[in-house]
């Protein structure tokens, strides 16, 4: 069902850039309130390296109407779900790089609502995304349920053709503007209005969706992403454009806090193994109910280590079943640390379900081209209404040195595609909340 039109329109595209993911929600609902996105059914266009689809495993179904509390709750991994339970958002269209598999690719419909028997949030996918958190219910055991259309699709890099040099980007042949020299080595951004920078941040092949690097329909093509998300978006209907910097460049920073041993141990005591394709109803319920034990008894485990990590409290939880690997792993751990955050451990092996969190730390051209794919396949979409950020630094999902390059390059591509952006910045605490600026190229007040 089509929202209701607008009453009113930005005048230059908002680009709201926060630190942590989940606090792109209180933008997303700035926008509700002023009627420049429906209340109900938004659809979201969604680049990231994680799905983020998750839920708060406990948290009261109730909390989504209450922003404030709902605020205070929400984290990184699980902040789209109840905007879904509140009915704000029916469409989700994950775009992912290679090497994030954790939904199966293609089309998903499943519903979101409320567990008549813990009010809290669940979910009728049997996906093991969902399962290995315990979070799958029959539809009959909901309330005030809740469609979610999830469209997962794959994006290919885009690069020049197959023996192309790489651009030389010192070499004094390469056009200027005629007002000052091009930014776009240092910043990423050039002087939009001037075509000698916009032709250098062009990917190859955008001026047409006809051409060979566009026209093949293998999955992650351009073509392919286009056909997807067009699927999903209406030309006159609003949606939420939400990009992680982390789908450019991504890692996965357990992997430098424990050894190879270590992740090895934790991935043997969290690892999860769906019931497989088929499965009957009973048998999704067996396999939540076995993956919710497991989980509990873990959590349970490990604060106790927090406690007290003698001799006798891990042999008897390393004899419970499927809890051997405590022993060695706390040997291991107290080896390099005598006092080990097992908080930490807890979480890092929540992470070991059924796939490892993501981990490609992409060189400088990768990034080049996942902006270059990108900006194709959004000039032949709908212009969105509202662009949300997420830098995932500071807990070093996006590698901290590498953040600030990406962010500028994605900048400046959405500025060539959109024109001047109403950009605001929610992560500099040294100042105020936001900063607004009418334009990318050449604004120092942005940090850009």
């Amino acid at each position: 069902m089509s929202s209701a039109p607008l009453k009113r329109l930005y005048k230059e595209l908002p680009v709201w850039i926060v630190e942590d993911h989940h606090d792109v929600v209180s933008h997303i609902y700035r926008a509700i309130a002023t009627r420049h996105l429906p209340m109900k059914n938004i659809k979201m266009v969604h680049l990231d390296s994680h799905p983020d689809l998750l839920i708060p495993v406990n948290m009261c179904a109730d909390t989504v109407f209450d922003k404030e509390k709902l605020l205070g709750e929400l984290s990184i991994e699980n902040w789209i779900m109840p905007m879904v339970y509140a009915g704000h958002v029916s469409c989700v269209a994950w775009l992912h790089p290679h090497w994030a598999q954790q939904i199966t690719e293609g089309e998903h419909k499943m519903v979101v609502g409320r567990d008549a028997s813990t009010t809290t949030i669940r979910v009728t996918s049997s996906d093991n995304y969902f399962l290995s958190d315990g979070l799958y219910v029959s539809e009959e055991q909901l309330e005030n349920c809740k469609p979610l259309r999830l469209s997962v699709v794959k994006v290919n890099a885009v690069g020049p053709p197959a023996g192309e040099q790489e651009e030389e980007e010192d070499d004094d042949t390469q056009p200027r503007c005629s007002k000052r020299p091009c930014t776009a080595r240092d910043t990423g951004a050039g002087d939009a209005s001037c075509s000698a920078c916009t032709d250098r941040l062009q990917p190859a092949g955008v001026g047409s969706l006809t051409s060979s690097a566009v026209s093949d329909e293998e999955e992650g093509s351009t073509s392919y992403v286009v056909r997807k998300v067009s699927a999903l978006l209406c030309e006159t209907e609003p949606y939420v454009l939400d990009i992680d910097l982390d789908f450019f460049s991504c890692k996965n920073p357990f992997k430098e806090l424990y050894s190879p041993e270590e992740y090895s141990l934790l991935k043997e005591l969290y690892g999860f193994r769906g019931p497989g394709p088929g499965a009957s109803e009973e048998e999704l319920l067996d396999c939540v109910d076995r993956r919710t034990h497991q989980l509990e008894d873990l959590e349970a485990a490990f604060a106790d280590l927090l406690e007290d990590d003698g001799a006798e409290t891990v042999t008897r939880w390393a004899r419970n079943p499927g809890m051997a690997p405590v022993a060695p792993l706390v040997s291991m751990l107290k080896a390099r640390n005598p006092q080990p955050d097992y908080e930490m451990v807890h979480q890092a092996g929540l992470t070991c379900d059924s796939a490892e969190l993501p981990h490609h730390i992409s060189t400088d051209r990768e990034i080049e081209t996942l902006i270059s794919a990108v900006q194709l396949f959004l000039r032949a979409l709908p212009k969105p209404t509202l662009v949300t950020m997420s830098r995932s630094s500071l807990d070093e999902y996006c590698p901290v040195e590498q953040v600030d390059l990406i962010q500028n390059r994605v900048l400046a591509a959405l500025q060539i595609l959109y024109g001047p952006l109403d950009l605001h910045k929610d992560y500099d605490s040294s100042g105020a909340d936001t900063q607004d600026c009418q334009a990318v190229a050449g604004s120092t007040s942005c940090g850009v």
